[in-house]
């Protein structure tokens, strides 16, 4: 049987392949799996569109939902390449230039990301930063280091108090204000959507948070946690670490998930202490900022 060459845009039929090459690795896939839990493969639903590649049949008519994908990408606020080899990428890679650059960022496994960036930045570069090296971790039991029990959900009217913290902790880790643009009203909304749906968490002292983080994407086997701050007068306290086991335990023990994070190699700190709250390396990462 012949092998089409090039990536298809995936849709419903394709939702046991797609769930498949998203289950071969649960905590590389857990931002691309929240979404396909809750949306399904549709790309309205979605909010952006998979690409797959590859596979006996693939491209086959109605027999393509049936064969396995050899490549899976997802192009929305992110491009996420989350599996795929040389010919695969070389496929998305095509598909993405069809069209103006709409992503933020390349975001995923290291591999995959800094291939199909060798192929996107003749015409997407310069990148403002390339972050070659961010080891993934996970923990699935409890952690080495006692959880800090003040650190608790945000609640709704705490906003305010809380996303200040946000936008400091947005404009260390990706370099730009997060109210760029828009004055911050997407910002805003996303941190609201965080706090509602009580996956914010902070310990406040006196009113202001000098601890926080949040669980960014939630699938059915993964939580993974992101934005982990300190306030800077309070840093070498130790609240990162207690902070972020209080998160990691809170998906472990409380949801029955993997708690996952990835943090940029030359961040010493912080990697010595998510070692030491228990994470493992699983694998790596890299993104491309724009």
């Amino acid at each position: 049987m012949l092998r089409v060459a090039g990536a298809r845009l995936l849709d419903d039929r394709d939702y046991p392949a797609v769930r498949a090459a998203l289950g071969a690795n649960p905590v590389a896939s857990c931002m691309v799996s929240a979404r396909v839990e809750i949306a399904g493969v549709d790309p309205w639903r979605l909010g952006g569109e998979l690409w797959g590649a590859g596979g006996s049949g693939f491209g086959a008519g109605l027999n393509a939902s049936k064969a396995a994908l050899d490549g899976l990408c997802f192009s929305g606020p992110n491009l996420i390449p989350l599996c795929g080899d040389a010919q695969a990428i070389r496929s998305f890679a095509d598909r993405a230039l069809r069209r103006a650059r709409m992503c933020s960022s390349v975001v995923g496994p290291s591999q995959q990301v800094l291939d199909l960036w060798d192929e996107l930045s003749g015409e997407w570069g310069p990148a403002r930063e390339v972050r070659s090296d961010q080891p993934l971790m996970a923990l699935d039991r409890q952690p080495d280091v006692l959880p800090d029990r003040a650190v608790r959900p945000v609640r709704a009217d705490e906003l305010e108090r809380y996303l200040p913290a946000a936008i400091s902790m947005f404009r260390e880790e990706v370099g730009v204000d997060p109210r760029a643009g828009d004055g911050g009203a997407g910002y805003r909304a996303r941190v609201s959507e965080l706090i509602a749906g009580g996956r914010a968490f902070a310990r406040f002292e006196d009113g202001e948070v000098v601890f926080k983080a949040e669980i960014g994407a939630l699938s059915q086997r993964v939580g993974q946690i992101q934005g982990v701050w300190v306030h800077p007068d309070r840093r070498g306290e130790g609240l990162g670490a207690s902070g972020t086991a209080a998160i990691a335990s809170r998906l472990v023990r409380g949801m029955g998930r993997v708690a996952s994070l990835y943090v940029n190699s030359f961040n010493t700190p912080a990697l010595a202490a998510y070692r030491r709250i228990g994470f493992r390396q699983v694998g790596s990462f890299a993104t491309v900022l724009f």
